[in-house]
């Protein structure tokens, strides 16, 4: 039975993000009754109910859970690369060289493809540097160089923005703050988070050993050079395709991990991978909700929403963790 509880817990925590997803999508500022709006889900209603339903409120809700997804899974592989309960992609400098690349591709007046390749080459980029860097130093030298390497990242953030046309500033600030509505394909990052769970999963045996410590992974074989290689590169990859996605929204890596291991009272990969990365979306998902609701009409970055939320939630974590 008490095998069994993370399981059953992992079952709730589904059905409670399944919850989620259709009170996000039902909840707006447009005014349409829960009766109209499941009318529209079902095919009837009229046309204009089912345009907000379907083209405006759906791909929101799926890249809100898709970037949480992405987002938490990616903190999951780095607090256990790392062990250390601060790692996250945005303090490794990840994030930073996407935006980077991203905003330099802004300015250049590329087209949205581009502003995403460009944003996916800066992340890969970041971990390319810190990689070649801290060779040889281990985790601690990786982890310090990653802390450099994003706050170097947000100087040139800060340069890129003072140089742009003043024309597209304002797109640029609302995209680093986080915002749902550069989501245009929201499958991309849906897919992309189921395979990061998925993946998770299946090297969740090598994840538990890491995260046991550099010895004990000697100790058993594990090809410890390779798998940080490996894992900072999946990192890279899931961050890059959620900044891509929405922008820059922090704190989703950094407590959903702490939140499924003081919920759940287990550290085994198999269980906090997948349950972190319905959190996230989960979470994600109500600070968009927010977002659209508490000005309405007007909408605020998502990204600003979480670190709002984020912050006190993170400080709430400790002190219980503590």
């Amino acid at each position: 039975m008490a095998r069994s509880t993370p399981w059953r817990g992992l079952a709730l925590l589904t059905g409670l993000a399944a919850a989620v997803f259709l009170i996000a999508l039902l909840t707006g500022s447009s005014g349409i009754g829960l009766r109209d709006a499941l009318a529209a889900l079902g095919g009837a209603g009229d046309e204009a109910t089912r345009n907000v339903l379907l083209a405006v409120r759906l791909p929101r809700v799926l890249a809100a859970f898709g970037v949480g997804g992405l987002l938490a899974v990616s903190g999951v592989l780095l607090q256990a690369l790392f062990r250390n309960p601060l790692a996250d992609p945005y303090v490794l400098g990840v994030s930073g060289g996407a935006a980077v690349g991203g905003l330099l591709a802004m300015i250049a007046g590329a087209a949205a493809i581009i502003v995403q390749s460009a944003a996916v080459a800066g992340a890969l980029g970041a971990v390319g540097l810190v990689y070649v860097l801290a060779r040889g130093g281990g985790t601690p030298r990786l982890l310090l160089t990653g802390v450099v390497l994003a706050s170097a990242c947000g100087a040139l953030v800060s340069v890129l923005l003072a140089l742009a046309d003043s024309s597209r500033v304002r797109g640029m600030v609302f995209w680093l703050a986080g915002d749902l509505e550069w989501a245009v394909t929201p499958w991309l990052s849906a897919g992309a988070s189921v395979l990061a769970i998925c993946a998770a999963i299946a090297i969740a045996r090598p994840l538990n050993v890491l995260a046991a410590g550099e010895l004990r992974a000697r100790t058993v074989g594990l090809a410890i050079e390779s798998w940080r290689g490996a894992l900072f590169i999946a990192c890279a990859t899931f961050t890059a395709i959620a900044v891509v996605s929405a922008g820059t929204v922090g704190f989703v890596g950094l407590i959903t991990p702490h939140a499924v291991r003081l919920a759940f009272r287990t550290s085994d990969h198999r269980i906090v991978a997948p349950a972190a990365a319905l959190s996230g979306g989960m979470l994600l998902a109500a600070a968009d909700v927010l977002a659209r609701t508490i000005a309405a009409p007007r909408q605020l970055p998502v990204g600003a929403i979480m670190a709002l939320v984020g912050a006190p939630m993170f400080v709430a974590l400790l002190r219980r963790r503590a």
